[in-house]
């Protein structure tokens, strides 16, 4: 409601439109009943009637067109600033968010198109089934107020029974998309994993797994189903005895006399047009109610308080950094990742972290990138501590390179230029040069403007590391990170790539995680890490 309040008179719009159409067709059935009462015999109306019956028509169409189009305008408005907000939020989070791949993704694509009907027809709909039917009562009230009081009465009932039906509808909506979010993840974790799958003969098992969980969601779906029509026919059921009985009273009326029958025909035939926002009222009552169950899952990141902290007023051209006893406990874990972590690098000095898996490598990393807070102990850049700053500020001051470089599918330009958005096309060149991209990339048809695809499809694990490397030279941060950037590599490759990471962290503060004894020849630093426990060792 706050994203809705939020879009302002693109709200108010589809709303305006909304009743300037039931003025049209409230009219449009007036004409008609004196254009029956004209055939029926009784004076009053002609050839104009028609006339203007036909240019309401169109004019009803137009504005339905109108409203439609408004509400989609601010349907998608809505849902691209969730989508961007949702999306800032789980880039804050970064690692230490548990969701898995495929349910972030549920989040950003299936939660938040599940708010659709909620901006596009809930909120209109819910002011026009308020504003609508009064508006008809209060013009129907002109010509018999008892009529006027029946379209009330009956107006009234209406939200009873949408409240009746629409408890059980939030209940198996939530449940269904809480089953949608679990396929969708299994699906695309199993995917990942498919070559596993297959090398352990678990592919047939996981597909009926997938199966059964499928089953499971067309099972809450038709439940969903089973709900949404009993509302229906539970509007149906008051529109036709409202219908109904106008219908006897005003025939009791008129059998005795030969009366004009237009007050007649009119407040019968206004019936239809009295509950057309109550019916979209009903079934945007069911989106509103999906929508409700998308965001019990959204509502906790996004209504979470930001993170706290100063901002950066410049990012300094060099830096400093001190571990001073630093600390950091995992939930749920007996001992500690890092233990009284005690280290200080001067500025432009490179230092190898090196150590067995889970020796806390990886945990620095995520201390300095703001992804973690230390349990104890001090960090500081610069003689200041790193976590009065926001994380996301303590990021502007890092580059980083991890073991596998990820690509998106595009030209290498844009994916070097992601890492500064803003930079210009030979501060990007330049960057690839440095990173000897375009010792490979000058061979290509058309250079940097080659198309890749998704995960850096077209090139070798060694050009898509020069790419990563690329971006940390355009991104120019005072601190580098480097998590096995040769891991992955070659001899002959690792050896190019070494090249570049060389020039990079010339200075620069540099910290590279890293088992590689030749990467390890780039710096006469090396702190050697076992869990638990520390050794501070020096060479050379």
């Amino acid at each position: 409601m706050r994203q809705a309040r939020a879009q302002g008179g693109r709200v108010a719009l589809p709303i305006g439109l909304g009743l300037a159409a039931t003025l049209c067709q409230v009219a449009l059935v007036f004409l008609v009943a004196r254009l029956l009462a004209a055939i029926l015999g009784f004076p009053g109306a002609g050839w104009p009637e028609l006339a203007a019956a036909a240019s309401l028509i169109v004019l009803a169409a137009a504005l339905n067109m109108a409203q439609e189009i408004a509400q989609q305008s601010a349907s998608e408005r809505a849902r691209a600033a969730i989508r961007a907000a949702l999306f800032q939020r789980l880039m804050d989070l970064g690692p230490d968010d548990p969701r898995g791949v495929g349910e972030k993704a549920a989040l950003l694509v299936d939660r938040v198109e599940a708010l659709d009907g909620f901006f596009a027809r809930w909120v209109p709909a819910a002011a026009l089934a308020m504003l609508a039917p009064a508006l008809i009562i209060l013009l129907v009230a002109q010509l018999d107020g008892t009529s006027a009081l029946v379209l009330a009465v009956m107006g009234l009932l209406v939200p009873v029974a949408m409240a009746l039906t629409g408890i059980g509808a939030a209940v198996e909506s939530r449940k269904q998309l809480d089953v949608l979010g679990r396929l969708s993840g299994r699906f695309v974790d199993r995917l990942r994993g498919l070559s596993t799958l297959v090398q352990f003969n678990r592919a047939q098992d996981e597909a009926r797994a997938l199966g059964q969980a499928a089953e499971e969601f067309r099972h809450r779906t038709m439940r969903v189903l089973r709900v949404a029509f009993l509302s229906s026919a539970s509007l149906e059921l008051l529109a036709g005895f409202t219908l109904g009985y106008l219908a006897w009273r005003h025939g009791m009326l008129l059998a005795p006399t030969q009366t004009d029958p237009t007050t007649a025909l009119f407040c019968i035939l206004v019936v239809p047009v009295f509950f057309v926002p109550l019916r979209q009222f009903s079934q945007a009552y069911h989106e509103a109610m999906s929508a409700r169950g998308a965001a019990a899952e959204l509502a906790p990141l996004l209504e979470a308080p930001p993170a706290p902290g100063l901002l950066l007023e410049e990012i300094p051209p060099r830096v400093a950094l001190v571990f001073n006893e630093v600390e950091l406990h995992y939930p749920g874990m007996d001992r500690p990742a890092l233990e009284r972590l005690t280290f200080a690098l001067a500025p432009g000095e490179t230092l190898m972290l090196v150590g067995p898996s889970g020796a806390g490598k990886s945990s620095v990393l995520k201390l300095l990138m703001g992804f973690a807070r230390p349990s104890a102990g001090r960090i500081a850049i610069n003689g200041q501590d790193v976590t009065r700053l926001k994380p996301a500020e303590q990021r502007r001051l890092i580059a980083y390179v991890g073991q596998r470089a990820h690509l998106f599918a595009g030209t290498i330009r844009e994916n070097i230029r992601l890492a500064r958005p803003e930079a210009s096309d030979a501060e990007v060149q330049r960057a690839a040069e440095a990173a000897r991209v375009m010792s490979f990339a000058a061979r290509l048809p058309q250079g940097l403007e080659t198309q890749v695809g998704e995960g850096g499809f077209g090139l070798s694990g060694g050009q898509a590391q020069r790419v990563a490397l690329a971006r940390a030279f355009l991104r120019d941060a005072p601190l580098l990170l480097l998590d096995e950037p040769t891991a992955a590599l070659d001899p002959g490759t690792e050896g190019e790539v070494m090249e570049a990471i060389a020039r990079l962290c010339t200075g620069r503060t540099a910290i590279i995680a890293t088992h590689s004894a030749q990467l390890m020849g780039l710096s006469g630093r090396v702190l050697e890490l076992a869990p638990a426990r520390r050794l501070d060792q020096h060479v050379g």
